[in-house]
């Protein structure tokens, strides 16, 4: 098969900035999206809340990653360019103009729409200014037995260094002056991370702001002191983890010593402060945080906005979207409460799973449980990357192990913000007698599959799951997913020389049906867009994912829509590829889905239905570190009935235009212009619903 002619990836800086877009802009154009659902004044009014709540901790998490890596890269003098042809310092720059510009927005739809919104239907969140005498006592009494216990006001003074100011904590300023005439002094106090953000007033409808009330009672924390000024702040770490592998004599040691490195010492990368601070104890903050100006910002709304999450525990139904209630997967309906039944129909039909439409707990969770309970399952090997902090999967696994199966579990130490949760559970598991592995050194394992071999009849058969999605069964109500359960052999056998890849000193070169990064799933996603190249007109590609970044799968993806092939992508979050360039991307089109439940499947299509189709599922997104530094896994989907429930899917996402943004040429995105006003993820719920009852 002939290459087809590509342009050349180390390009002109012109160029760049033409055909592609900047990644970290991206990931902010997505937040964007999230925070338009907030905007949404068609939307339950608790659900904006909890809208605007997800666009904050976005927002965190971006700063802990990306701006991050960037700070390094500029403060290390390093001048690589991004994919768009800037430097690190030109994106900081850009960076730091979008958040203002969002941070506008913000407080125009907090204190206009979602503030005056909230008091109308009787919720209020008010300041101790706001209450009177009766209410304050109740506040006091509250303050004095819950919360004062808890504080302990730190001074800075030649005999108490400057505190250390944890990731993302909310904090006081404040000075103090002691009235014999020693002069001001400088005091943190920090918020609680543990307790409520807002409190409650008896009437269960007000709510005032913690850092509120703390600030009412400073007198109580410094006794005998006037109190001066106090400001809030908030300070955000570097939460990239740096671990030299090779190096570590004991990979999970060596991981509890980067998170308490973490926990104590990563840089600071902003510093946030109310509106009003006193300059002198912004020079202060940032003196000692080591921060430089563009790493400030002043906010005059509340800090950290995900605490107003807590507002949608309220009973007030009518302000929340309609619960949605999973439905089991119509395969698997029949099995009831006798799960070991999994395994004789597996050997009948492969299963799609489809969540949070079919439920986890009727399906992954049972496929794992059943193979912990059947006493002819000889052997479970499963992957562990994000799982519940109360997981039944991994206490399933370890009933498994000290019943004697042979239980390996391979737990990813390296996964962001959950590494803490991981090695308990990795000691959990060991205790249990399970073997439990960290897998490839230099590679986190990113693939979703669990082995399960079972004797049968005199003979060893083996099943398996391959999904999109994390084995957690709370993050699988709010996430969309897909999985495949099968009995295929090849499939399976593939998965145990996966496994031994991860667990023992394989180099599996290839594999009969699975594609698997590092190693053969970047030369397959190339050989199908090229396939499809080569037919020209005749060609299509659609492909669904959550990021979209790998420079050498864009220019295939360019050449391909240059021969004329059709190109539909739905990309939830950051896309670098530029659509619509003349003599480029013409015959791109871009689309992402935001919407209530998180979109997180990826579904590979290459082909038409006249020329025959593959269809793909797994743990990858369309990024150099997917494709060339983890383990990932796609599975094909080879039954006409399961593809067509791809089509369903696919077909929802594209037709959708009521969740449904599209990317333009000059990296902008659009809503779609309503039409029909079909919500995919609504006509997902009905198909689901329709299917379980038998009318499809």
């Amino acid at each position: 098969m002939e290459p087809l002619p590509t342009f050349p990836l180390e390009a002109p800086n012109h160029d760049r900035e033409r055909r592609y877009l900047n990644r970290e802009t991206s990931w902010l154009d997505f937040d964007r999206r999230v925070l338009a659902l907030a905007q949404d004044q068609r939307r339950p009014l608790l659900e904006r809340v909890r809208f605007l709540a997800i666009y904050s901790w976005n927002l965190d998490e971006f700063f802990q990653v990306r701006v991050s890596g960037l700070l390094e890269q500029r403060e290390a003098g390093l001048s690589q360019l991004s994919i768009d042809g800037q430097t690190p310092a030109e994106q900081l720059t850009e960076i730091r103009e979008r958040v203002l510009e969002l941070h506008g927005e913000i407080r125009e739809l907090l204190f206009q729409t979602l503030l005056p919104e909230l008091d109308a239907a009787g919720i209020r969140l008010v300041s101790w200014a706001d209450l009177d005498p009766e209410q304050r006592d109740w506040i006091s009494a509250v303050f004095m037995e819950r919360i004062f216990p808890v504080l302990t006001p730190l001074s800075v003074d030649p005999a108490h260094p400057f505190p250390y100011i944890s990731s993302l904590s909310l904090n006081l300023a404040v000075y103090v002056r002691d009235p014999s005439g020693s002069g001001t002094r400088f005091a943190r106090v920090k918020v609680p991370p543990l307790l409520p953000r807002l409190l409650a007033l008896p009437d269960g409808a007000s709510f005032v702001a913690l850092e509120d009330v703390i600030a009412a009672h400073l007198p109580d924390l410094f006794p005998g002191m006037e109190i001066g000024e106090h400001h809030v702040f908030r300070v955000t770490r570097d939460a990239d983890l740096d671990v030299e592998e090779d190096e570590a004599g004991d990979l999970l040691e060596e991981i509890q010593t980067v998170l308490f490195r973490r926990r104590r010492g990563a840089s600071c990368v902003r510093l946030e402060v109310e509106n009003g601070t006193p300059p002198q104890i912004v020079r202060l903050l940032a003196r000692e945080l080591q921060l430089e100006d563009d790493q400030i910002y002043a906010s005059d709304v509340p800090l950290d906005l995900g605490g107003l999450a807590m507002l949608e525990s309220l009973d007030r139904p009518s302000l929340k979207p309609e619960p949605w209630t999973q439905v089991t997967a119509p395969a698997l309906a029949s099995l009831g409460d006798a799960s070991s039944d999994i395994f004789p129909l597996l050997r009948r039909d492969d299963v799609i799973v489809h969540h949070p439409y079919e439920s986890f707990v009727t399906s992954v969770e049972s496929f794992v449980r059943a193979a912990a309970a059947d006493p002819q399952v000889l052997a479970i090997k499963q992957t562990l990357y994000r799982t519940s902090v109360d997981s039944p999967i991994v206490k399933a696994l370890g009933r498994a192990a000290q019943a004697g199966k042979q239980v390996v579990a391979l737990v990813e130490l390296k996964a962001r913000f959950d590494e803490e949760a991981n090695i308990n559970w990795a000691r959990t598991l060991e205790q249990a007698g399970a073997h439990v592995v960290y897998g490839v050194v230099g590679l986190k394992t990113h693939a979703k599959v669990c082995l399960v071999v079972r004797r049968e009849g005199g003979l060893l058969r083996r099943y398996a799951h391959i999904g999109t999605g994390n084995y957690n069964s709370k993050t699988a109500s709010i996430y969309e997913d897909i999985g495949l359960l099968t009995s295929d052999q090849a499939l399976c056998s593939d998965v145990a020389d996966l496994f031994n890849l991860l667990t023992g000193y394989s180099r599996q070169p290839s594999y009969r049906k699975l594609l698997v990064a590092p190693h053969t799933l970047r030369v397959g996603i190339m050989e199908m867009i090229q396939r499809e190249a080569e037919a020209g007109a005749d060609g299509e590609i659609v492909l669904k994912v959550n990021s979209l970044g790998d420079q050498e799968v864009i220019e295939a993806l360019y050449d391909a829509s240059r021969t004329g092939t059709k190109i539909d992508l739905a990309v939830r979050g950051v896309c670098c590829l530029r659509p619509g360039v003349p003599g480029v991307s013409e015959g791109i089109r871009v689309r992402s889905i935001v919407g209530r439940f998180l979109e997180h499947s990826r579904i590979f299509r290459f082909g038409t239905s006249e020329r025959g189709r593959n269809y793909l599922i797994g743990s990858a997104d369309i990024m150099p570190r997917n494709l060339d530094h983890r383990v990932e896994a796609v599975v094909p989907v080879q039954r006409p009935d399961l593809q067509q429930r791809l089509d369903e899917i696919l077909e929802a996402v594209f037709d959708d235009d009521v969740l449904g943004w599209e990317l333009d040429r000059d990296g902008i995105w659009h809503q779609v212009p309503e039409g029909k006003g079909l919500n995919a993820q609504t006509e997902l719920m009905r198909l689901a619903t329709e299917r379980a009852h038998g009318d499809r």
